[in-house]
């Protein structure tokens, strides 16, 4: 009978996240401004604010600098549709991988298979930061539970994927943030498990985990009210349709939560073609024209050229192209957000001339 041993191999010492803030603190001006962005997207979700929430960009960072040139151009076209959207920046440094693959940009930001954790916990902290200073809130997907140590104060609205929803570790992370965060339905297309992670982590929680000065202790969270659900279609098909938003809204509200459900125009709703992106943005647009309240928000997977492309090959990687799944480009995000300002500029001004909240 073969026997085998325990593999963790400790490759090398991590500096603390409370170290790491240190050195690279958030200023004054920008945990104000996150705050305050929280609180708007709380208020979108709640109902108390009639815009819509647009949560747009790449599927994952591995170019900064290409990352932030995308965050100038959202962050201006944002202003111009401020008054019917709140404009949230996917900054996604974390990729949930089905089987193998690059992990993203804190794991891997050399896309070299050095695996430079600790460069990569700056970077991404860097990147946040530059986004913050320009005035752009930044949406993450929760993956590592450990890295939210690290970034979780730059961040405004928080994922926890469709392969990890049903994760009780993920369920007691999120009961700790102090952001919004959406539960992908699961794989299946399954809503139900969705909620369920919702109402769990609106619950305090107590488990062993690690502290902000790298300490492992046993941490007790408060719970968070702010949860709710996206919808990102899955092996059962698409679920971005009008009858699956109202439907999805009823569970939410009969299991308690905000009414409030984001639909993700990528993923199983595309069926992963991002060309589809912005024919499903369109159908939603449909439903925000026509008064649809429980749809809330929208996201979408995009970068500044369309396409992906593949990492590894003997020629330079393309200039603000993904390197996971594929993204629309700069032109097709600028018509989608135009066309959903304009759905959420009628919604808006359907519920003012009801009385309704706008």
């Amino acid at each position: 009978m073969n026997s085998r041993k325990d593999t963790w191999t400790r490759v090398c010492s991590l500096l603390p996240a409370a170290a790491l803030h240190d050195q690279m603190p958030l200023p004054g001006q920008s945990a104000e401004f996150i705050s305050q962005a929280r609180d708007m997207v709380r208020a979108v979700l709640g109902g108390a604010d009639g815009r819509l929430l647009v949560i747009a960009g790449p599927c994952s960072v591995h170019d900064p600098a290409a990352a932030l040139d995308y965050a100038a151009r959202l962050a201006a076209l944002s202003r111009r549709c401020a008054g019917d959207l709140l404009v949230v920046m996917r900054v996604y440094v974390e990729k949930p991988r089905t089987v193998t693959g690059w992990k993203g940009l804190v794991s891997d930001p050399g896309v070299d298979g050095t695996c430079d954790v600790r460069r990569g916990l700056r970077v991404a902290r860097r990147l946040l930061l530059d986004i913050a200073a320009i005035g752009l809130p930044a949406a993450c997907e929760w993956v590592d539970p450990v890295t939210a140590q690290y970034l979780s104060d730059l961040v405004t609205w928080g994922a926890i994927g469709a392969r990890t929803t049903q994760s009780q570790v993920h369920r007691q992370l999120a009961s700790g943030l102090g952001m919004p965060v959406g539960f992908k339905n699961g794989t299946d297309g399954d809503i139900q498990v969705a909620a369920e992670a919702c109402i769990a982590a609106a619950s305090s929680h107590t488990f062993a985990g690690v502290t902000q000065d790298g300490t492992a202790a046993v941490i007790r969270t408060a719970g968070n009210p702010d949860c709710h659900l996206v919808l990102r279609g899955g092996r059962s098909g698409p679920n971005f349709e009008a009858p699956y938003v109202a439907k999805a809204r009823d569970l939410a509200v009969s299991a308690g939560l905000a009414g409030g459900v984001v639909v993700d125009a990528s993923h199983g709703n595309s069926g992963k073609d991002h060309r589809r992106q912005e024919l499903v943005a369109a159908v939603l647009a449909e439903q925000v024209a026509a008064g649809e309240a429980g749809l809330a928000g929208v996201m979408l997977e995009s970068f500044l050229a369309a396409g992906r492309q593949e990492p590894g090959g003997p020629a330079p990687l393309a200039y603000g192209q993904s390197i996971t799944d594929a993204c629309m480009g700069w032109p097709a995000t600028a018509r989608v957000l135009e066309l959903l300002a304009a759905a959420a500029h009628r919604r808006r001004s359907a519920a003012a001339w009801t009385g309704g909240a706008g």
